[in-house]
């Protein structure tokens, strides 16, 4: 699969999503850094009938590889993660065994998170891959794992489907491997 390198984006490229249920608006920024890529966003809008405002921060190797992850909410909630040694850690969790087979992470409230496992399998269209994920619902920033299927359909779009069938979208994505549409629950602006 053939993606434009991460170098590329050393000046940032800002893209948007609406959430089409609850108006939340995204922006992001995706930057190459010295050591990697860092993205950072903020979120606006309303969920289950209240404002919400949020602001995350994922750090990446070059490959995608999370290495970091920060999550806070206006009114205070705050969840920041990082992998050391093959193992996730936490402030508060220390070290939850239970998340050492995740390699990437899945924040509910945006499609950027798909973006990390796209690029950083690299499927070349026909293969698939099942993977252990640490999910983070924003309603409770209480982390937990989930089996998720990748397929690479055609260059340049992938099948997302839980490993438990519940949940399945095509995703077609741009040339850094970012979300454009995303069936039922975000549209890209």
């Amino acid at each position: 699969m053939s993606f434009c390198p991460p170098a590329d984006l050393a000046d940032g490229r800002s893209v948007r999503w609406r959430a089409l249920e609850g108006g939340v608006l995204e922006h992001l920024t995706l930057r190459a850094e010295a050591n990697g890529l860092r993205a950072d966003a903020v979120l606006v809008g309303e969920r289950d009938g209240s404002r919400f405002g949020a602001t995350y921060r994922i750090a990446c190797n070059a490959d995608f590889t999370v290495r970091s992850f920060e999550i806070a909410t206006t009114d205070g909630r705050r969840l920041a993660m990082a992998r050391r040694d093959g193992a996730w850690h936490d402030s508060e969790r220390g070290h939850p065994p239970a998340f050492d087979a995740c390699i990437d992470i899945d924040l509910s409230a945006t499609p950027f998170t798909n973006t990390l496992p796209i690029r950083r399998l690299a499927l070349e269209p026909g293969q698939h891959r099942h993977i252990a994920m640490l999910f983070v619902p924003f309603d409770s920033f209480e982390p937990f794992v989930t089996e998720q299927i990748y397929t690479c359909l055609a260059p340049r779009l992938f099948r997302f489907e839980t490993a438990d069938g519940s949940f399945t979208a095509e995703l077609p994505v741009d040339e850094d491997g970012l979300v454009m549409d995303y069936p039922c629950l975000f549209q890209r602006l």
